[in-house]
């Protein structure tokens, strides 16, 4: 498990570029990142920083009330949930995460905890309120970004 403090939202937009040239460089054909934290502690933030840092060049919404955006582009879907509003199991059903498609498939879920079975991470990030800055956690599964740094 890796620990970092983010002192400010540069910090936070670094650890997005991170993340988003581990996806970029990696080999998976899908990559599910979880992020847990409470309300304002950066995870859409982060979630647009990864994307914007990907390629996508328009504007990023929140999926707060729909709770699933979608953002096709340079051959990757990226599917970002926000699980904040609901409390129903089938809830996540219905976006069909585990389907097949030719691209490569990114799968960014806010407060998965409130999934009612596990599904499988390969980064969770977790963010904590640390006095003016943020601590976060980053645990990462199977050595599946083995040779990337995380620099934030």
């Amino acid at each position: 498990m890796l620990d970092i403090f983010l002192k400010d939202e540069s910090a936070t937009n670094d650890l997005g570029k991170s993340i988003a040239k581990l996806i970029l460089e990696s080999s998976l054909e899908s990559i599910e990142i979880h992020l847990n934290g409470n309300l304002g502690t950066g995870k859409t933030f982060l979630t647009k920083s990864i994307l914007k840092n990907s390629g996508w060049e328009r504007a990023v919404k929140s999926p707060t009330y729909t709770l699933c955006e979608e953002y096709e582009f340079n051959k990757m879907l990226f599917l970002h949930i926000d699980l904040y509003r609901t409390e129903e199991a089938e809830d996540i059903l219905i976006f069909d995460l585990d389907r097949k498609i030719n691209a490569k498939k990114i799968i960014i879920i806010e407060w998965p905890e409130r999934l009612k079975s596990d599904r499988p991470f390969d980064m969770k990030i977790s963010f904590e309120y640390k006095e003016n800055s943020r601590e976060v956690k980053i645990d990462v599964k199977n050595n599946i970004f083995d040779g990337i740094n995380i620099n934030a």
